[in-house]
């Protein structure tokens, strides 16, 4: 699923709409309404300005530094998730009534504006995040480097950015959990070309157990003793001494996470790849 921009729905924009009309108005020597809709809507502690001033802080930080942008995103969308949606739906609607009673809507939404493109990014991600259903993970992966990109004025590596929305989402709420899977299922997909089943149950239980370290070890050290016998018969089977001698390489560095040790995303690859080993000696 992939969330639709609105420009009617978008307060950044419509902000920086009336701005240019006021601007227009003021040129063409005429009373501008846009003065009355800005002072009605985008001031006081409505959740219209609530929203708003999230647009706004995006438009205000630019060339900062990656971290700091990586902060700016990820508080926005927390802040976002707690704005009462039906409120501020009520609200919006009133907006473009008002602007509608006194400009063509047409012409009004034809102003080209300069920061469309991370408003628009803003929009859809903050919608992404209040929907039950699960977004195409690309489709998020794009907003948010869109995001960075306008907020750090540096090119961003879009498997970076996969990569800090699998370790920023697992921390979240079941719904956002199985967004993570899905993007983990992707990220490895594209290097495996298609994951056993034995790779995606790993992949799901990183997921659901990251809340809980002695469950997470515990999975990983049944995984890995599953994996000794499987490649332990696999060097029994196999007539090739080469590979014997190899298998058994593989075995030794094959290890379970004591109780001091902490589970990480290495030992995630590790798993991934010993499957794919035994995937590929099968195949032999």
């Amino acid at each position: 699923m992939r969330i639709k921009h609105s420009k009617y729905k978008n307060t950044g924009l419509i902000f920086e709409l009336l701005v240019k009309q006021i601007t227009a108005d003021t040129l063409n020597k005429k009373d501008s309404s846009a003065v009355n809709i800005l002072k009605k809507f985008y001031t006081g502690k409505t959740a219209l300005v609530r929203e708003f001033k999230l647009y706004e802080f995006i438009n205000k930080n630019k060339a900062v530094s990656q971290t700091k942008a990586e902060t700016i995103v990820t508080t926005i969308i927390e802040v976002s998730r707690g704005i009462d949606s039906t409120v501020l739906k009520k609200q919006k609607y009133n907006l473009i009534k008002e602007i509608k009673d006194n400009y063509n809507i047409e012409d009004f939404f034809s102003i080209n504006v300069k920061e469309y493109k991370p408003l628009a990014a803003l929009y859809c991600l903050m919608e992404a995040h209040k929907v039950t259903d699960v977004i195409d993970p690309n489709f998020i992966i794009n907003n948010k480097t869109t995001l960075l990109e306008h907020l750090t004025k540096a090119g961003q590596d879009k498997e970076e950015v996969r990569d800090t929305l699998i370790e920023e989402y697992s921390k979240y709420d079941k719904d956002l959990k199985l967004l993570t899977f899905k993007i983990l299922l992707e990220k490895f997909n594209s290097k495996y070309t298609s994951l056993l089943p034995e790779q995606k149950n790993i992949l799901r239980e990183f997921i659901t157990s990251v809340d809980s370290s002695t469950r997470l070890r515990t999975v990983v050290n049944e995984e890995i003793k599953k994996l000794v016998t499987k490649i332990q018969l696999l060097k029994e089977s196999t007539k090739n001494e080469i590979i014997k001698i190899k298998l058994q390489e593989v075995l030794k560095s094959m290890t379970t996470v004591t109780k001091k040790e902490r589970v990480t995303d290495a030992h995630l690859v590790d798993i991934m790849q010993y499957y794919e080993l035994i995937k590929e000696l099968k195949g032999l």
